[in-house]
């Protein structure tokens, strides 16, 4: 994996070297990233995650909203304001200019954003598509495989994003195969999951194409997809990662996945303005997937697999600002602080004997994102009842999410900006609403 310091020197340079003249004009990007560099700090990741003066500065980087903690930060990510600012002047830009700069500078300066995204995702420009969102992406994907007979099986799990798991099984119903839905653990360790899909793998023998997700929407949890993949390769079944929650929220680059497809969101932790997603395909693997219909054939780029048609210029023309802001607070140092967020609120509710908390049970597959609900209380009434009590008694924002196979659950979500003040006013609610019961 590149460092950070490699990351940050490499997309700030792409960023203000590589667009056209016409859309620089004016510009004051680069005093922005220079302003966002006093954002960089020597101390290592576990350090610089529980220092609250480093994190209150880089809170100063958002409009903050102060009516509710909200604590569903998992949704769509906020712009810093650097971003915003950006987004914003790009608009304006694009509405003067229209489709004089469209015909003349748009096409390039979009594979130049795509240069960026690619050298972030530590990926080479052919590997990498733009989208609009990573359901865009996941879709293509699906519709244009072309590897399933009437014998083969595909597969996915309790964990997996809600939609994708129904159009996973409209492909099983399109294609005639059989389709596999899995349960995984309500909450475990690494191995745990491992062993679930390992006996999947062993029970369908005829399994061609599965779907996994790094980190699930549901309650945070993130699998060990390098060692999952690795095993279903050796069986010869496909793998599409979901990375739409993972990104930004998780510290990685496409060879700490080891899978050959990946859909993304930028517009969640990565911070672009809303709008931008990509599709990952590795070299080597884009003949078994149909280019968009229309689209020129070839297994040359991505990019043919896919048609955003007419899309927001300034967000995508916005992306490599997001990650030039990313970079410089660190990519683990935001992982690493919305972990310890995370372990604040557990640690509490791990001891309240009415509390049930879901997802990982280890620091191997915990993000900052978690999920808990009431003992024995699983249903949809049940738990939006909690959330509306959390709302309105403690003044706590979070959302109830409900596809998990055990029932549902609440999911808690803080962003960098959120305090520790924040997550212990959640975590004193859990206490009374314990106590309460």
């Amino acid at each position: 994996m590149q460092t950070r310091r490699q990351l940050l020197k490499n997309v700030t340079t792409l960023s203000l070297a590589g667009l056209s003249s016409s859309v620089f004009a004016g510009s004051t990007q680069s005093e922005r990233i220079k302003l966002a560099d006093t954002l960089l700090t020597s101390e290592s990741a576990s350090e610089v995650a529980t220092n609250e003066a480093y994190w209150k500065k880089v809170a100063d980087y958002y409009d903050k909203g102060r009516e509710i903690i909200n604590l569903e930060q998992g949704y769509w990510g906020k712009m810093a304001l650097p971003v915003e600012a950006e987004y914003i002047r790009l608009t304006k830009k694009v509405n003067k200019d229209m489709s004089w700069y469209a015909r003349k500078d748009w096409y390039e300066d979009f594979k130049h954003v795509k240069l960026t995204l690619a050298s972030a995702l530590g990926a080479q420009p052919s590997e990498v598509a733009l989208t609009r969102n990573a359901t865009e992406s996941f879709v293509n994907l699906i519709t244009q495989y072309k590897g399933l007979q009437q014998q083969d099986a595909v597969l996915w799990a309790d964990v997996d994003y809600p939609s994708f798991q129904r159009m996973m099984k409209w492909l099983s119903q399109e294609h005639k195969v059989q389709g596999v839905e899995i349960a995984l653990p309500a909450a475990g360790k690494k191995q745990d999951f491992i062993d679930t899909y390992a006996q999947a793998f062993e029970q369908h023998p005829n399994l061609k194409l599965m779907l996994l997700t790094h980190t699930s929407n549901q309650h945070g949890l993130t699998l060990p997809v390098k060692e999952i993949a690795a095993l279903a390769k050796s069986k010869g079944i496909d793998v599409i990662c979901d990375c739409a929650q993972s990104w930004g929220l998780v510290n990685f680059q496409m060879d700490d996945l080891g899978v050959d497809w990946a859909v993304f969101n930028l517009h969640k932790w990565i911070g672009s303005p809303i709008g931008v997603g990509a599709l990952y395909m590795r070299t080597g693997t884009l003949d078994r997937v149909s280019p968009f219909p229309g689209e020129a054939m070839g297994n040359e780029s991505v990019q043919n697999r896919v048609h955003i048609a007419t899309s927001d210029f300034a967000s995508f023309l916005a992306v490599p600002d997001a990650l030039a802001f990313h970079f410089t607070v660190g990519a683990e140092n935001k992982a690493e602080r919305l972990r310890y967020l995370r372990r604040r609120w557990v640690s509490v509710a791990d001891n309240l004997p009415n509390i049930e908390v879901l997802g990982a049970q280890d620091q191997d597959c915990a993000s900052g994102m978690g999920g808990f609900r009431i003992k024995g209380q699983v249903t949809k009434e049940q738990v939006s009842a909690l959330q509306q009590r959390l709302e309105n008694e403690f003044g706590v924002f979070t959302v109830v999410r409900k596809d998990l196979a055990s029932g549902c659950n609440i999911r808690v979500t803080p962003q960098v900006f959120t305090t520790t003040d924040e997550i212990d006013t959640f975590a004193n609610a859990l206490i009374a609403v314990d106590k309460s019961l």
